[in-house]
Formats: structure tokens, sequence, C-alpha cells
């Protein structure tokens, strides 16, 4: 059954290890926002209820944890980012006696089963990359080691012949290639693609390395990311959609192979590349996602706003290359392209995310390049004095 339509502000609780770009969006969509994540950053909406979980309530984020800091909170809705994809009893208490704005947990269960996305774009024809389950001996050696609860690409690693599986992991094939993805909205049945973009993995610029995300990339003239693929990301939404009835906003992974989307990964909820599609077409994802949730879907022609587009606009995690305790930063607030800004004086340990940056260019590679000089940028205002700015 549809979740209720949104009602005029609405209150709406948003849990997640980073709710402030869903939460930003609630808020300029007209919703009462309370967040429960890990971080608590300054530029939450103003007004926004926040409970960080290791500042205010002294306990590591977790799903468990943060369900728990959520019981008694008095809300309309509930909704959420990574990493509760991954966690559907969670999902299920938080529900419970609320409107659930975002994919149930029966769905949860199934669609984040690497076997049976596997089987259902089988069934209908589409490329996939084969997975082998645990203690399957394959007989190639270009596979990966994913774990089954995975986020952010943490954990996934090359495998080597004979080496053993985890309980917890799962094998799937090497496809080399650029890496993208797709985001929609579904209501159940029906898919409409909102954005395409170019993943960015690993990037030492950024502080990342081997198969960790650490942004993307949106574009209209790409070419490893044209009408074509637009198409074939469109095709694979709604088989996916229709295969798993995902609501809401979603999105899949992919990596792009002789100009084909071969899926690995689907995200039920919320994704990254989100905000750059708001920034990009003008569109507010949370309301969309809402709406979605009830069973409207928007109009919208991903292929004509790409064309519209003028320039490459890009997103960048930046990641701690050590031990931080960033002061000043209520300054960095009056940069605009400066976001998941770290209160001041919080304890950011190495690998851990400092903060978001953008930037645009005129394709690809100059919006590539203006993102390393962003975060080159920040990572010199770590290392000046405290008082100074990104």
């Amino acid at each position: 059954m549809p979740a209720p339509a949104p009602a005029p502000r609405a209150r709406v609780l948003i849990l997640g290890v980073s709710t402030r770009a869903m939460a930003q969006s609630a808020a300029r969509a007209g919703f009462r926002v309370i967040c429960v994540d890990a971080f608590g950053d300054l530029d939450l909406p103003a007004g926004a209820r926040s409970i960080a979980l290791p500042r205010d309530l002294g306990v590591p984020y977790g799903a468990k944890a943060a369900m728990n800091a959520s019981r008694d909170i008095d809300c309309d809705a509930v909704a959420y980012v990574a990493d509760l994809e991954n966690h559907p009893a969670a999902v299920c208490a938080l529900a419970t006696g609320r409107a659930l704005w975002g994919n149930p947990p029966e769905v949860l269960v199934r669609v984040r089963d690497p076997l049976l996305l596997t089987r259902a774009l089988d069934r209908r024809g589409l490329p996939t990359a084969a997975v082998r389950a645990r203690g399957a001996r394959p007989s190639a050696t270009h596979w990966l080691v994913k774990p089954r609860h995975s986020g952010g690409g943490r954990g996934i690693r090359a495998w080597r012949s004979g080496a053993p599986v985890g309980r917890d992991e799962y094998l799937q094939e090497r496809v080399d290639g650029a890496p993208g993805s797709v985001v929609f909205a579904a209501d159940g049945v029906r898919a409409v693609p909102l954005g395409l973009s170019r993943q960015i993995v690993g990037g030492r610029a950024f502080g990342a390395a081997g198969f960790r995300y650490c942004g993307s990339i949106l574009t209209g003239g790409d070419a490893a990311l044209g009408d074509a693929l637009c198409d074939a990301g469109g095709a694979l939404a709604r088989a996916v959609t229709e295969e798993f009835g995902l609501v809401g906003v979603n999105g899949i992974d992919f990596v792009v192979r002789d100009g084909v989307p071969i899926p690995v990964e689907v995200n039920p909820r919320w994704s990254a590349s989100m905000e750059l599609v708001e920034r990009a077409y003008d569109i507010n994802v949370f309301a969309v996602h809402a709406r979605a949730c009830a069973g409207e879907l928007p109009v919208f022609d991903l292929a004509r706003a790409r064309r519209r587009m003028p320039a490459a606009l890009g997103k960048a995690i930046v990641y701690a290359r050590r031990a931080e305790r960033p002061t000043g930063t209520e300054r960095w607030l009056a940069n605009p392209d400066v976001r998941d800004v770290p209160r001041p004086g919080e304890r950011i340990p190495r690998g851990g995310p400092v903060c978001t940056t953008f930037a645009s260019g005129a394709d690809l590679e100059a919006c590539h390049a203006a993102l390393e000089c962003r975060a080159a940028h920040i990572y010199r205002a770590l290392a000046a004095a405290p008082a100074n700015a990104p």
C-alpha cells in the first residue's frame, strides 16, 4: 500500500550515516526535519532538531543505535539514507506506527541480495556481472570480494584464487570500465530516471583509495554517458522497479563496458548524486521521493534535461589523510560549494570524511580537475592556521 501523501509542514524523521543532503532537500520542500546520524553537521537546516549519536549520546553510530535513539521521537513520517538499506529489521522498527517514505523491509531484503538481483536481470535478458555465493570455486581470478552489507565501496577487495570468502561476503565478477550510476523515482511499478552520473572511485586527490566512493560528476556531453546509455540506464531502473517493487528515489551503480552499463549494486534509498540532480535540473528530490512513495511520479525527460546542461557539475568527498580537529569551521558555511561542514574541534579520524565540495567545468575532465583543486585547498586549510577557511 502506498504511503500517505505528504502534508504541508509534516514532521519528517531522517536517519542514516549522514543526513545533511536529504535534510536540506526536505527543508527546502517545506518539511520540518529531525535528524539522527553520525555527524550532526553545522549545515543541517536551520531549526532542524539534530541527534549526532557519538557526540550527543556517547555511542558509536549504528543502525540499531539510531533506531533506539529515534524510538520515542514524535513525527509524521520517517525516511532513511545509507546505511539503513542494509538493516531491514531496523527499518521495520522505525516504521512502526509511522508513515515510511522509502522502501519497506521486505523489498530491502530482496533487492539487496546479489544473487536474486542477478537472476532477475538475467531473466529479462539484461547484462549483469556474474555473482558467486560463499563456498563457490570460480575458475577465473578476475573477481572481487564484496561485503553483503556494503556501502560506498568499503570492504571491497580483489579476490586471490583459492582465498577464503567470509560468511557475510560474496564474489562478483570484476568489470573493467567507467563507473557510473543512474538515480530514479519509482512508485512500485513504474520508474522515471532523474540523473546519470560518472562516479569518482578511489581518488587519491580526495584522500581515498581502492574502491572507495569519493564523488560524482553529472554531465550532458560525456561520450561514455551519452543518450544511448541514458536509455539503457532507464531500462535498468524500470526492470529493477518492476522486479522488486521499489518506491521513492533509488540508485543503481554500474560499470560501462563497451558502451553498455553493467549493474553492480542497487541502492534502494537516497543516493549521493541526487543533490547534483537538484543543482543541475532544479528538482526538489525529497519532494519527488515523498510523492513517489504515495504513488505519484514526476513528469521528467532526463535526455532533454541533459542536453540543456551548459557544463559538468560535480561533488567530491574529502577524506582526512591524518586525524584532524578542524577549528573555525563556522567560516566554511559562507562558501556555497562546501557542505557537510564539521563542528569546530570535532575529531575526524584518518580516513573519515572532512566535508563535501562542489565544482563545475566545461566537461568531465575540467570538472574533475576543479574538484581536485578544491580538495587541495581544503587540505591546505587544515594544515594552516586554525581560523583559515576553505
